[in-house]
């Protein structure tokens, strides 16, 4: 029997031996960026634009030493992360596709220092707690399995802990000395998440965007572009497209761990790629 050859099959015989020659960071290359991107669902995997995409991101900057990601599909209070011990079994957190997208797997080495490192950073988070059978859910393994496809570098997840903007901020800027230890610290969401609001013709890619995504994403580019920090915080009464663009919050709002770990979340973005994805927007950025 002829065995089928996916996307990602492609991608990874291709991606592998580049991501095994990657220059690993060093102190000499001084913080590492911190990320914004849309983690997409399985699909991404059979989505090859949209792997060159993230991959070629990932291959732009030294490959770091360990990664640390806030995932739109952990929101836990108080402050916790996933397990970090190696090899710890991913979370399958969908439903409704194909069997091999649950028979994946990512084995990401030994992360107790990233984790030791994290609580040193949040030394007020006293109760921070290890969720040791938790592993990485699919806003974090997903993209990774991308942009890292050797699962050579530790990650540990970071709850969500809330949805308040300037306590997400906060927090992203508790973090930011990370990044000078090389920490990739990533903000995993999607510019727009309306899901209940798509048609039959954008899961099919035969439609343009829905005005309320095509709406709420320039509005977020600018504002992205102009450093407007406040707008974005405001974005329930300012934003176009709401609520259809994020009918719930939390893909939007791991945005602003990002911002805060740059340090400077008034600083215009370096938006590194646009694009929809069945009708919703790919906006991806980074900041330093």
């Amino acid at each position: 029997m002829t065995r089928l050859v996916y996307p990602f099959d492609r991608f990874y015989a291709e991606a592998a031996p580049l991501s095994r020659d990657q220059r690993a960071w060093t102190p000499e290359d001084g913080p590492l960026p911190a990320l914004y991107l849309g983690h997409g669902a399985p699909p991404l995997l059979d989505d090859p634009v949209w792997m060159n995409e993230l991959f070629t991101w990932a291959q732009g900057m030294p490959k770091p030493r360990s990664i640390l990601v806030v995932s739109a599909h952990w929101e836990h209070a108080p402050l916790s992360i996933s397990g970090t011990a190696a090899g710890t079994p991913l979370v399958y957190d969908f439903g409704g596709f194909e069997r091999r997208f649950y028979e994946m797997t990512y084995p990401t080495p030994d992360a107790r220092a990233l984790g030791r490192q994290v609580a040193s950073a949040l030394p007020d988070a006293t109760d921070l707690h290890e969720h040791r059978s938790r592993g990485l859910d699919h806003g974090a393994w997903v993209p990774l399995k991308v942009m890292y496809p050797l699962a050579d570098v530790p990650v540990v997840q970071l709850s969500l802990p809330t949805q308040h903007p300037d306590r997400l901020l906060d927090l992203g800027r508790r973090l930011a000395p990370l990044r000078e230890e090389g920490v990739l610290i990533i903000g995993s969401g999607f510019l727009t998440h309306g899901l209940p609001f798509l048609r039959r013709d954008d899961w099919l890619g035969i439609a343009p965007p829905p005005g309320w995504s095509r709406d709420f994403d320039a509005w977020a580019a600018d504002a992205l572009a102009r450093g407007d920090v406040d707008t974005l915080a405001a974005y329930r009464d300012k934003a176009p497209g709401m609520p259809y663009a994020h009918p719930t919050v939390e893909h939007y709002i791991p945005l602003f761990v990002t911002l805060g770990a740059s340090g400077r979340p008034d600083q215009p973005v370096d938006t590194t790629i646009e694009g929809y994805f069945v009708g919703l927007s790919k906006r991806s950025f980074q900041v330093t």
